[in-house]
């Protein structure tokens, strides 16, 4: 369950922000995840909330936006939802030669006291 480890990395990540702000708490974390990620959601946040405890973390909203995968077709130059098994192009059938979106790891947005 690698989602521990993306869970340790963030919150080494808030609590550096914390101090170079100054604030003492995070309230809410608003992160992306790519549905190519190979990250589940539901186990990150379970993660969080472990390896935040008595953190300046502890009990802040882990709020998790699903970026959906696309591909760009290098024949078509069309942008396309990928299906999770196939990344063929829904116009002419060629391969995706470009995935545009579905790998984010990103914090978008921190909120903090």
């Amino acid at each position: 369950m690698h989602e521990v480890s993306i869970a340790q990395g963030l919150l080494k990540i808030l609590e550096d922000e914390t101090k170079k702000h100054g604030v003492s708490r995070v309230t809410r974390v608003h992160i992306r995840i790519g549905e190519l990620s190979a990250c589940v959601p539901d186990a990150l946040t379970f993660a969080f909330e472990i390896v935040s405890e008595g953190t300046v973390a502890e009990g802040a909203e882990l709020k998790i936006e699903v970026v959906p995968a696309k591909g760009r077709c290098d024949k078509c130059d069309i942008e396309f939802d990928v299906d999770s098994a196939m990344f063929l192009c829904p116009q002419c059938g060629g391969v995706a030669a470009e995935i545009v979106s579905g790998k984010e790891l990103d914090i978008a947005e921190i909120e903090a006291e």
